[in-house]
């Protein structure tokens, strides 16, 4: 079945180790027959909540920057990949900053019962446990916001610091094979 697949690349670096893993990731999956589309998050202006609420009566927020037309997509996915470094044992701002900012659409959550997640994580450390905060964040959203969503699966990236290190680690090949099952 052909799937309209979402990927957030939330790397600051364009090619950077995270942002590599989404584009192996998008690779496999157009080659199973998948509907792809990536956007990265630094090419995105998308800016903090306000905590305002005044997006729970207008069904969208009120800042007019590229975050309602994110969050649309995401609604609109069968599948989203959602793609950081871990800065500080946290996924990076970029992300936050859109996860938080899908208040927005809180009462369509719902919509989000059977929607497959993919996590893409990457760290200069080679200890998935220094990752565990992060996958916690992530986690929290998907069971918690969205629940009823389905995660596929974890694409650790450990050992990745300097810019391209990720190609010559095994979770390059397994970033693909993952985009080609999902």
């Amino acid at each position: 079945m052909k799937k309209n697949i979402l990927i957030i690349s939330s790397s600051g670096r364009k090619g950077g180790n995270s942002d590599l893993l989404c584009d192996q990731f998008a690779k496999g999956a157009r080659e199973a027959g998948h509907e792809v589309e990536k956007i990265r998050l630094a090419e995105k202006k998308v800016g903090y909540c306000l905590g305002c609420y005044a997006c729970q009566k207008l069904h969208k927020c009120v800042q007019n920057d590229d975050a309602n037309e994110l969050v649309e997509k995401m609604l609109a996915a069968d599948t989203i990949v959602l793609a950081t470094p871990v800065y500080f044992y946290s996924m990076d701002a970029q992300l936050k900053a859109l996860i938080d900012r899908t208040v927005s659409r809180w009462d369509d959550f719902g919509r989000f019962t059977g929607t497959e997640f993919w996590l893409v994580i990457t760290a200069a450390d080679e200890d998935h446990a220094m990752m565990e905060p992060t996958l916690a964040g992530l986690r929290g959203f998907m069971r918690d916001c969205m629940e009823g969503s389905i995660e596929r699966g974890v694409i650790y990236g450990t050992g990745a610091y300097e810019k391209g290190t990720v190609k010559n680690l095994p979770v390059y090949q397994e970033a693909y094979e993952a985009g080609k099952r999902a």
